[in-house]
């Protein structure tokens, strides 16, 4: 036979099953607990049992369960009023709400129950004496739901215009109810505006501000705020993730990616909560959830993606075709319920708006890590456009060709397609080929060699030529560059002579002597001896090149010449150097209207300016490579330029730009299939910058997106525990402290293998730290001592010291004891005074004796503090007499300091003579807060006012204050 909970066991028990999560197993513990409540033959307890019931059931999926025990707390009630204390009392008469707001989200109850349970409501308020805001509130709400818009703004002022009291819903609900109701009706700056203390934390409780977050997304998006709303969407998010009564909240975060062309995360928002779409406890959020979860669907089966294995209802497997067409079912089906039972037409409209809204964002990059979409089913194939003839196709490709615009590769395919089962003139052709050897990369040095006997052919030997240096370039490339330098050789021999004799031109002969400059440049990664000859053939191609840039294709010539250059100096060591030459050569790029052939050396020059720390040049250099690709450059090509531009913006402390650009880096890496790799990068980076700005959620989820694709082997251990760092720093900020200290071992665990082990003792530092504010002593304790012994290891006093002071007041408050704790500090203040005695450097010396007051200070309030307050007279002397010989060791210790010890030395002084009134020592008291005051001005004659001297004497004054109007304390 199980024994019976005592009331404190129950109490104990319900305040511990309220801090579980969300969920079916917190109700059916409630359950459990109300059982053993009515053993106890005590009203409260039943009472009290039933209010822990209404709480877990509200804020659940199974909302539609707290009529019944809210039934019972009323008809108790009724009956004998007496068995409600203060706080039950008020807690029945604040449920009312949730009873309204409750009926409200289930089709079966009528409305004319709902409109009588209003008047019940109205005339309970009116005789406890409580104000009618939150019977309007209520009465807003209602009208609201229904579609009676006059009733409703009627309600809404009469709401406002009550005054405040004990019964209206907190600040922060209010506040997002009020917001929700004018961006319904459009006024979503209005919204926004409302909204905002909530926003910035002025207002908050135990579901705000998510919900605020979560609808302010949608007015966002149409005031075209992009930035605030993908921050919405990420803080927002987190804090819902794991709240299973917030499914209207989740809903919205759905929605909001179905608008913003992120289709694949808002496939893996359903996929992490499957229950919302059968969840049956509250049919209105259930309504919201159907209708976004259509609206998700139709979109993707507008892109292509209807065939697509999407999330959906357990027990089958779901097309996004077929989700589409039973969510809109769903949704409608249980709209028309709603509207059955009040008598309109208004849920039904709503939901048909929700479920047709248009996106309003091509495509808002977030930041996470999403699945790449697949490629959309082909569509049918359409009659083809008609096609210009052969001629005009090889004129346009001709004419890109002398542009040496990046569209001419294209413009030959289409010639090439177009040529199919045709003769073409031996000069098109030739040209053809060639082009079809470029665009081949390593496999195509046979098709130069064809290319050249085609130009032959048609009566150009120096284009012949300059194809074979082509090709010979393509044969280096893939390991032949002895060979191939030793052919180019032969050919700039022979271009030189045809030259002299006339027989081919300048852009025939430059081409040649490029090839054999390339060469010998991709020489120099294998053979460090043939820098002096890669010089003189880069020197001869610009001397050649320069004197004709008027022609588009020498001033090509002659700016890589100049990279050329560029890359040499940078190999020698003179930065400088390298970066004037890559500079100028992405000038004369641009000046010849070539600025796509400027963007390598642009992202060159800002990697050499960055290194040179000159961030000006660097940003400028960044910005100038994205502006001139823009358009021509690959995704990856995209990535890595923004990802330069932020990092480089990071460095002199632009975060918010910075930032911007490393999203950018994870979209366009995304885009290029380089997520797990270049993107995790970018994402480690993003997170980075939006920690530094304070911005904790939203650093926290990318930074969750990004570390399982961060490897040891592409990114290295150190990204992979900077991240795990930072992630500690978010969830320290967001006060999940068990949280942050699991990153922070796991971090720890990485940085103990590595040979210098200052990171892992601040990691494991850091962890107890965490540890210790999660309420785990114990675990704190070891974590404190093993970053005890890793200082100790590194001579690191002052880490230890403060280790060995967490430790004693661990141990003061736990089950070690005050004896332990007064160990923990000698030894502290031990290794200080020796720390500074064996020290010759004067700053290190005066550091150790700060560390060495601290710790004197520190162990005076410990045992001031361990004395519980039922303590007996001689006890609390003793002990306030050992604390003051403690701060008094701080006073002189901090005096040896002189002015760099004022601040800490007058804060001791006001302790001890706090503990003097203690001990009913007034006059020595006020002696030690006009010493802190005599002190303070000695400092301001000398150096003046300062925050440190009016904080100080403000103390002062009011422990003087003190004294006088209680002078036998």
């Amino acid at each position: 036979m199980s024994q019976v909970m005592d009331f404190d066991s129950l109490r104990q028990a319900m305040a511990e099953n309220y801090e579980q999560p969300e969920g079916p197993a917190r109700n059916a513990r409630a359950e459990q607990l109300l059982v053993e409540a009515e053993k106890l033959n005590i009203p409260l307890a039943v009472i009290e049992a039933l209010g822990h019931q209404l709480k877990v059931y509200n804020y659940s999926s199974e909302k539609d369960k707290v009529f019944v025990p809210f039934a019972r707390l009323l008809r108790m009630w009724d009956e004998r009023p007496e068995d409600f204390d203060e706080y039950e009392a008020h807690s029945l008469f604040w449920v009312f709400k949730w009873m309204s707001s409750g009926m409200l989200g289930q089709p079966h109850i009528r409305l004319d129950v709902m409109e009588k349970w209003l008047g019940e409501m109205e005339r309970r308020y009116r005789l406890a004496g409580h104000s009618e805001r939150a019977v309007r509130s209520a009465e807003f709400s209602v009208a609201a739901h229904i579609g009676d818009l006059e009733r409703a703004e009627r309600a809404y002022g009469a709401w406002l215009a009550a005054d405040r009291d004990s019964m209206a819903d907190c600040h922060a609900c209010e506040l997002h109810d009020q917001g929700w109701w004018q961006a319904h009706k459009g006024e979503d700056e209005q919204a926004l505006q409302l909204w905002r203390p909530v926003l910035e934390g002025e207002y908050v409780c135990a579901h705000e501000p998510h919900a605020v977050l979560a609808s302010s997304l949608l007015p966002l998006l149409r005031l075209g705020r992009l930035d605030e709303a993908r921050a919405h969407h990420l803080r927002g998010f987190r804090l819902v993730r794991a709240m299973e009564s917030m499914r209207g909240s989740y809903a919205d975060h759905v929605e909001f990616c179905a608008l913003t062309g992120n289709e694949a995360r808002g496939l893996e928002l359903l996929a992490e909560r499957p229950t919302y779409f059968t969840d049956s406890g509250e049919p209105r959020s259930k309504l919201d959830f159907l209708a976004v979860v259509a609206l998700l669907m139709d979109r993707l089966v507008e892109l292509g993606f209807g065939d697509q294995s999407v999330p959906g209802p357990a027990g089958r497997e779901w097309t996004a075709r077929e989700l589409a067409a039973h969510a809109r079912e769903e949704a409608l089906a249980l709209a028309a319920r709603f509207d059955t039972r009040n008598g309109t037409r208004y849920v039904g409209e709503r939901t048909r708006e929700r479920m047709d809204r248009r996106p309003l964002v091509d495509r808002l990059p977030l930041g996470v890590r999403t699945a790449a979409r697949p490629a959309p089913v082909a569509p049918p194939p359409v009659a083809p456009v008609q096609e210009r003839d052969l001629p005009a196709l090889v004129a346009e490709a001709r004419r890109l060709n002398d542009a040496l615009h990046p569209d001419a590769m294209n413009a030959w395919a289409a010639v090439a397609r177009a040529a199919e089962g045709q003769e073409l003139d031996p000069r098109d052709r030739a040209d053809l080929v060639d082009h079809e050897a470029l665009s081949r990369g390593p496999e195509g040095a046979e098709l130069f060699e064809r290319s050249a006997e085609l130009y032959a052919a048609a009566g150009d030997p120096g284009e012949a030529l300059a194809a074979r240096a082509r090709g010979a370039f393509v044969r280096a490339l893939t390991g032949d560059a002895d060979e191939a330098l030793q052919t180019v050789t032969g050919l700039r021999e022979e271009v030189l002579a045809l030259f002299e004799e006339g027989g081919t031109g300048v852009r025939q002969t430059a081409s040649v002597l490029v090839g054999r400059a390339r060469i010998l440049m991709h020489r120099l990664h294998e053979d460090d001896d043939s820098t002096e000859a890669a010089e003189e053939a880069v020197r001869e191609l610009l001397a050649f090149a320069e004197p004709h840039t008027s022609q588009v294709r020498l001033a090509s010539r002659a700016a890589d010449a100049k990279a050329m250059l560029g890359e040499l100096a940078a190999r020698a060591g003179d930065a400088q150097a390298a970066t004037e030459l890559l500079a100028r050569a992405a000038e004369e790029y641009v000046a010849a209207g070539l600025p796509w052939f400027a963007v390598e050396h642009e992202a060159q020059l800002a990697g050499m300016a960055r290194q040179l720390g000159d961030a000006e040049v660097a940003q400028r250099a960044a910005r100038a490579a994205l502006e001139h690709g823009q358009g021509h450059l690959e995704p990856v090509g995209q990535a890595q330029l923004h990802l330069q531009l932020a990092e480089a913006l990071g460095a002199s402390g632009q975060l918010d730009q910075a930032a911007e650009h490393a999203l950018e880096a994870a979209h366009w890496a995304d885009e290029a299939g380089e997520g797990p790799t270049l993107g995790a990068w970018a994402r480690h980076q993003l997170g980075g910058f939006l920690l530094q700005q304070g911005r904790f959620a939203e650093a926290a989820e990318v930074l969750e997106s990004a570390l399982p694709d961060l490897t040891t082997e592409t990114h290295g251990d150190g990204a992979i525990v900077q991240t795990q760092w930072w992630l500690g720093d978010c969830h320290t900020e967001l006060g999940e402290h068990r949280a942050a200290a699991e990153r922070w071992l796991r971090a720890a665990e990485i940085a103990r293998h590595w040979p210098e082990q200052r990171d892992h003792a601040m990691l494991a530092h850091l962890a107890a730290e965490a540890l210790g504010r999660a309420d785990l002593p114990a675990e704190a304790d070891r974590a404190y001592a093993r970053a005890g012994d890793l200082w100790r290891e590194l001579g690191n006093t002052h880490g230890l010291v403060r280790a060995l002071r967490a430790r004693a007041w661990l141990a003061a408050g736990g089950d070690a004891g005050l004896d332990t704790a007064r160990k923990l500090m000698a030894e502290a203040v031990g290794e200080c005074a020796s720390a500074a005695a064996s020290t010759a450097d004067d700053d290190a010396r005066d550091r150790l004796v700060m560390e060495l007051g601290h710790t004197h200070r520190q162990c005076g309030e410990l045992i001031a503090r361990s004395v519980g307050d039922d303590a007996d007279a001689e006890t609390l002397r003793t002990a306030y007499e050992e604390a003051l010989a403690h701060v008094t060791e701080a006073i002189m210790v901090f005096q040896s300091l002189g002015a760099g010890g004022l601040d800490f030395r007058t804060g001791a002084e006001l302790a001890a003579g706090r503990l003097e009134a203690d001990l009913r020592r007034p006059a020595a008291a006020s002696a030690r807060a006009r010493a802190v005051l005599s002190a303070l001005s000695a400092y301001e004659d000398a150096d003046g006012d300062t925050e440190t001297v009016r904080t100080r004497r403000a103390e002062a004054e009011r422990l003087l204050e003190l004294l006088e109007s209680h002078p036998d304390r």
